[in-house]
């Protein structure tokens, strides 16, 4: 596409040229069917896109510039429906409705229009002009599925273009159609979805009325569209309606009258006139070959195999250990690559500057907190490329299932698992997906036990401590702690869902997407957004904490100490002679004299005065430290354990280094303690503040911080004592 004909807007440039006319377009569609790949990249944004339901949650607006017409995209929800059942298909509607966009543009997946198309009947009820994208059209003509667009055309009402958002064909002719729709107004030949004669005449009485009630405000194709819900039984637009007796009252006859002649309710009749109007538009515009079939059956042999009863969970955690294998003993080796570099740049700008305060700021804190977490990015890469790679073959949805049935065992309802699967990105969005759940009840449940789940900014200080206590067993180890947080998380809510947060089971539905072989560019794409937000993390979260952390253990710079420290090196150096003994003893002493001296600065006070709290678990005022550092940013765990022992040891050797310090700080057991905890600790800040918008106030919020605190001291202190009587 020429730059100069598609070009994002800038946030506050309302006001267009006079030659430039605007038009409104809605991207509407199911979950799963490229919608927000479209959007992306007829935008040019980072919207988050993923093979499992419901990745957007809000609507997402952004202006494009196109043959001189100022083109105002608007992102809805994935939706199934125009119901009023969830929170995405109010927000999807609604925004239809009220807003009136000019053009909604239905994008459908080519190679599912069985199920896309009932979208779409509802689409055409509500009357606005329309477009439709033939979605991932590459993959339906490889499963041998044939469609003829210009007969879709002529039943639908509105252009129908064939498009591979991944790859970016037929973008160029979808916006050449959105300003043929603007321009030319199609919506002048309306179309409609007819339903049983019966049906009709209820709609015609119904509809007649609405517009005697609403004279003027509503267009033909809205008060039609309002007589269906009303038939339907839609409880929104029921209280909408309310006010109008009549109305309410003729629409309960009505469908009284209707079930009681049909046998069904009104809205399985609707349901059941849709589907026969998709079922005759398949058989006239779509043709199927021999290998259409073949592939879907290989669809189905497949999922006998990793749905399977009895072998679908070993072979989950079967890949879930080679993911965490796999991270670790790759990881290493472009990891001590970054640690070698950045110790070598570390030692060459320390050369440049003299030792005093600036030297302790930019050498002990900025540098030495970046490089101790730096150097775990080819860690966090090699871990997203393995969640892209499961994402986009489609074998993470079916995981959902999976642990959904195991969940069940629990009394746990699975539609809680799509943001707990988010949740092991980061735990901001995933508290943020939960509102796509239906149920009040389930929805707090799900806020409350995401916390639980092992966000991406946990893996360095898990990768830190496994490396220095758990060496040749740090894949497993790692992997023993996302199966803990896997396990906490499920029984956490069942443990709300009884006790805490009462409410009715909910079934889980969840569409399985195609199997596909994931795009090169997909899977490098996802893993640069995650490095991305890691690089940019490290520049400003990590930087800021460091130079804190640093500064809190520098001062104050008087200090009392317990013992005279100049007279005794004194002692010592006119009593030995020049030596590597004496050298030793010189250095023993000022390593002594520097751990006191951080012991009694203004960090070492705070970590003492709250260490008695997690003595029983058997950290120290150190360990104390960098959990308190975590709750603003769990990168900073590593970050303020590489300051707080590289003041120690004056280690010059990086990761290693740090490694070496914390081997000779803490048990192993005790390492795998503070593990457990970090795991399930408090939710970090920005998590904290999710929740509490999320789950409607600080109640429900610091609700969180102390049963998760409790928790996560709860398993410690497990870990601790059952470890020490195996021991």
């Amino acid at each position: 596409m020429d730059d100069a004909q598609h070009k994002t807007g800038r946030a506050g440039q309302s006001v267009e040229p006079a030659d430039i006319k605007t038009v409104t377009v809605a991207l509407v569609g199911n979950p799963n069917c490229g919608k927000t790949t479209l959007y992306n990249k007829l935008t040019g944004a980072g919207e988050n896109v993923g093979n499992y339901p419901r990745v957007t949650v809000d609507v997402k607006k952004t202006v494009i510039r196109h043959k001189g017409w100022t083109i105002k995209l608007a992102d809805l929800p994935g939706i199934y429906s125009l119901t009023s059942q969830s929170p995405e298909e109010r927000i999807g509607r609604d925004f239809i409705q009220y807003e009136r966009p000019d053009i909604v543009l239905n994008v459908l997946d080519a190679g599912n229009l069985d199920r896309n198309l009932f979208l779409t009947t509802q689409l055409i009820e509500m009357g606005r002009p329309r477009l439709y994208a033939l979605n991932m059209i590459d993959e339906a003509k490889r499963k041998g599925i044939e469609i003829d667009t210009h007969a879709m055309e002529q039943v639908l009402g509105g252009h129908a273009v064939e498009t591979v958002a991944t790859k970016g064909k037929g973008l160029d002719t979808l916006l050449d159609k959105i300003i043929d729709v603007a321009t030319n107004h199609l919506h002048d030949q309306p179309k409609v979805v007819p339903y049983d004669s019966h049906l009709e005449q209820a709609l015609d009485r119904v509809q007649a009325l609405v517009a005697d009630l609403h004279p003027g405000a509503l267009e033909a194709e809205q008060s039609r569209w309002l007589a269906i819900k009303l038939l339907e039984g839609d409880d929104e637009i029921f209280r909408k309606e309310k006010e109008h007796g009549l109305l309410i009252e003729m629409v309960r006859r009505e469908r009284f009258d209707l079930a009681r002649h049909h046998g069904e309710d009104c809205e399985i009749m609707f349901s059941n006139a849709r589907y026969g109007f998709i079922h005759g538009l398949l058989s006239e515009v779509r043709t199927r070959t021999p290998e259409a079939y073949r592939i879907k059956d290989l669809t189905h042999r497949l999922d006998r195999i990793v749905l399977h009863r009895w072998l679908g969970m070993p072979i989950f955690f079967a890949l879930m250990w080679l993911m965490f294998e796999s991270t670790f003993s790759l990881g290493n080796y472009p990891a001590d690559a970054i640690d070698w570099a950045w110790s070598l740049g570390s030692g060459f700008i320390a050369g440049f500057i003299p030792e005093g305060l600036v030297h302790g700021l930019v050498i002990d804190g900025v540098l030495t907190g970046m490089g101790a977490v730096i150097v775990f990015l080819p860690y966090i890469l090699i871990l997203f490329f393995f969640i892209a790679l499961f994402s986009e073959t489609g074998y993470l949805a079916r995981s959902s299932f999976l642990l959904d049935r195991a969940m069940h065992m629990f009394g746990l309802h699975g539609k809680a698992f799509i943001p707990l699967v988010m949740g092991f990105g980061c735990n901001v969005p995933a508290v943020m997906a939960s509102r796509t759940i239906e149920s009040p009840q389930a929805r707090l449940v799900a806020i409350l036990v995401n916390p639980f789940m092992s966000c991406s900014q946990r893996l360095p200080g898990f990768i830190l401590l496994s490396g220095a206590f758990f060496a040749e067993q740090a894949g497993l180890v790692i992997f023993a702690i996302y199966m803990t947080s896997i396990f906490t998380a499920m029984a956490a809510a069942v443990f709300l869902s009884r006790f805490v947060v009462r409410g009715g089971s909910e079934s889980f539905i969840m569409e399985l997407p195609p199997y596909r072989l994931p795009t090169i560019g997909s899977v490098l794409y996802h893993m640069w957004d995650k490095a991305w937000d890691f690089v940019r993390m490290v520049g400003m979260v990590i930087v800021v904490g460091s130079v804190v952390v640093w500064f809190l253990q520098a001062f104050p710079r008087e200090v009392d100490y317990s013992r005279d420290y100049g007279s005794e090196i004194a002692a010592l150096e006119a009593a030995l002679p020049v030596g590597a003994d004496r050298d030793a003893k010189v250095a023993d002493l000022l390593m002594t004299q520097e751990r006191e001296r951080v012991e009694k600065s203004y960090l070492g006070q705070v970590g003492q005065s709250i260490s008695p709290v997690f003595g029983p678990l058997g950290f120290d005022w150190k360990d104390t430290v960098s959990i308190i550092t975590g709750f603003f940013a769990k990168e900073m765990v590593v970050a303020s354990y590489a300051v707080l022992y590289g003041q120690d040891d004056g280690s010059e050797n990086g990761s290693e280094g740090l490694r070496q310090a914390l081997s000779g700080a803490m048990t192993p057991l005790t390492a795998f303690a503070l593990m457990v905890f970090l795991l399930l600790y408090a939710p970090c800040m920005s998590t904290f503040a999710a929740i509490k918008r999320e789950a409607g106030g600080w109640g429900w919020a610091l609700f969180s911080l102390g049963f998760s605190l409790t928790v996560a001291w709860t398993f410690a202190f497990i870990v601790v004592t059952v470890g020490g009587l195996l021991t």
